[in-house]
């Protein structure tokens, strides 16, 4: 029987600043109907080009695309329009990293996978609404017909990807491309999305090309691992081969770098008994909004930090993490609580008042694309810090950030390059730098690594500890990845509706976890060996704890 999808010998190259980059490079796969296959690899290993080369997104972009492509025995690079059309909505049907990005934020959701249906299916706009409401009942969106008039942003992120799921599924398709489905969301929200996809391809028969950097991800997901480097084909195999017993180095070096639940433990930093916290907050509190419509976000939040030592902060999206971490660096005022910084009550001074103190809690961004202006250079955003403190030297200024640039790895001469022309990495390493200028003594890092693959994400969380160690810094790493956050941490905190439910050593939060949300949470995290991944899929399909 001939494979729903064939790839033979295709490159894609690009051209960036005058010079062409091969970013796909003679890489050959088959795939079958209703089997699932994982490209795996890097940031700029070729895995988004080659599923954008699956759907013909190429087209039109001055890609330079070389080698055969067939998805149902359509060739994308090379078919009409109408056959191109019939491709991408019936044969095929794309999932994209970003839902905010590929949803249209001025249209209801269910409008916009009615449009889908009607455009490759036909019918009328009362049939395609009604199938719009199956498709969204189908992939657990609660109350289908309503949240169907719904926008975007009325949506969480998993319900976000969940409709885009909808939008791909509204007309049969034989082939799903998901590109980074799960690479922004929580651990439950991810297992739920992966769940959905297994049970999906199981009562349809789809077929699955998944494009991810997270290992785990593919564990739980597929039956054949493709790894890729440099756009090019590393290790190919059955999922338990490839990630039980892999061939080549880079596939050992990158399972390697993946944080595991069993690995060793961080030696936990013991602060001398009479040294009081760097940093306490007894009894914090945010609301937002008025009277009568007040939200509130972090509920009686009690917690210290010492020097030296790290707390992690984990818990959903919504749980109040990262207007915790706002509020204990002054980036956000508490409604109520205490905040001192060593044994100085900061809460409520003013903006003047806290001048002193500023300089020394600094804050590392989720997103450096969003912190650093795109339209000042690197070397600029980092002597921020040193300008605000009164430093007007010119040359002093450029040598300490040529010293703060080499000192988070980063060549010290491109102090005049601009954030775009740095990898996602990179960018969180001037980030790094721009915190680090002001000689701070407590960082908090609000998902430093969530959007890194798994080599750089090792390489950040190892700078962050060896800066630790040298400068005696209290950190504070907030994120929804409790593998990452057991790897850096000593103490963690368990967040869940502006709460921390659970709070110890990462042994005793880990080890013999009293709450259940804390364990609800453990087991939804991806598991490396396919066979396990499958058992704790089963235990999944059982009511949640509460």
């Amino acid at each position: 029987m001939t494979p729903l999808v064939e790839v033979h010998d295709l490159t894609v190259e690009f051209t960036r600043e005058g010079a062409p980059v091969r970013a796909v490079d003679g890489l050959s796969f088959t795939l079958e109907e209703g089997r699932a296959l994982a490209l795996v690899g890097e940031s700029g290993s070729g895995k988004s080009t080659v599923a954008g080369a699956l759907l013909g997104l190429h087209r039109g972009t001055g890609a330079r695309v070389g080698g055969t492509v067939r998805v149902g025995g359509t060739d994308p690079s090379g078919a009409d329009p109408a056959a191109l059309r019939r491709l991408r909505g019936g044969t095929a049907a794309m999932v994209f990293q970003d839902p905010l990005s590929a949803l249209d934020p001025y249209y209801a959701v269910g409008d916009q996978i009615a449009e889908v249906y009607r455009v490759h299916a036909g019918g009328t706009r009362r049939a395609a609404r009604a199938r719009a409401v199956r498709v969204l009942d189908r992939v657990g969106i609660p109350d289908a017909a309503r949240r169907s008039r719904s926008r975007p942003h009325e949506f969480s992120g998993g319900m976000r990807q969940r409709a885009l799921l909808a939008m791909a599924l509204a007309c049969e398709p034989r082939l799903l491309v998901a590109d980074e489905p799960t690479t922004a969301l929580d651990v439950t929200v991810q297992a739920q999305i992966l769940d959905l996809l297994h049970e999906l391809r199981r009562e349809t028969g789809t077929a699955l090309l998944l494009v991810t950097h997270d290992v785990g991800v593919a564990a739980e997901s597929v039956d054949e691992v493709l790894v890729m480097r440099d756009g090019r084909e590393v290790e190919r195999g059955p999922v338990e081969a490839v990630l039980g017993a892999p061939a080549e180095p880079y596939t050992r070096r990158l399972l390697a770098a993946v944080p595991r639940l069993d690995g060793p433990l961080r030696t936990p930093v013991r602060p001398a008994k009479e040294e009081p916290p760097l940093l306490e907050a007894r009894e914090l509190r945010k609301e937002f909004g008025r009277a009568g419509r007040k939200i509130t976000a972090v509920d009686g939040v009690s917690l210290a930090v010492h020097a030296g030592e790290t707390l992690g902060v984990v818990g959903e999206s919504g749980s109040g993490k990262t207007t915790l971490g706002r509020m204990l660096v002054r980036l956000l005022d508490p409604t109520g609580g205490e905040l001192r910084y060593q044994g100085t009550e900061i809460a409520t001074l003013t903006d003047r008042e806290l001048r002193p103190h500023r300089r020394e809690l600094q804050m590392v961004f989720q997103d450096p694309v969003a912190s650093l202006n795109p339209r000042r250079s690197v070397g600029e955003s980092v002597a921020d810090p040193l300008r605000v403190a009164g430093e007007h030297d010119e040359t002093r200024i450029r040598n300490r950030v040529r010293e703060l640039l080499d000192r988070v790895g980063l060549d010290p001469d491109r102090y005049d390059a601009y954030p775009h022309e740095f990898s996602g990495g990179q960018r969180q390493r001037v980030g790094i730098a721009r915190a680090l200028a002001a000689e701070p003594r407590l960082i908090v890092c609000d998902e430093p690594v969530s959007a890194l693959d798994v080599t750089t994400q090792a390489q950040v969380t190892a700078l962050l500890a060896e800066l630790q160690a040298e400068l005696g810094l209290g950190l504070v790493f907030i994120a929804h990845d409790l593998a990452v956050v057991r790897q850096v941490s000593d103490r963690v905190a368990v967040m869940r509706a502006g709460r921390i439910v659970e709070q110890g050593t990462v042994a005793e939060v880990y080890g013999t976890p009293r709450d259940p949300y804390t364990r609800q949470l453990l087991a939804a995290v991806p598991a490396l060996d396919p066979h396990h991944a499958a058992e704790r899929r089963e235990r999944r399909r059982e009511p949640a704890a509460v």
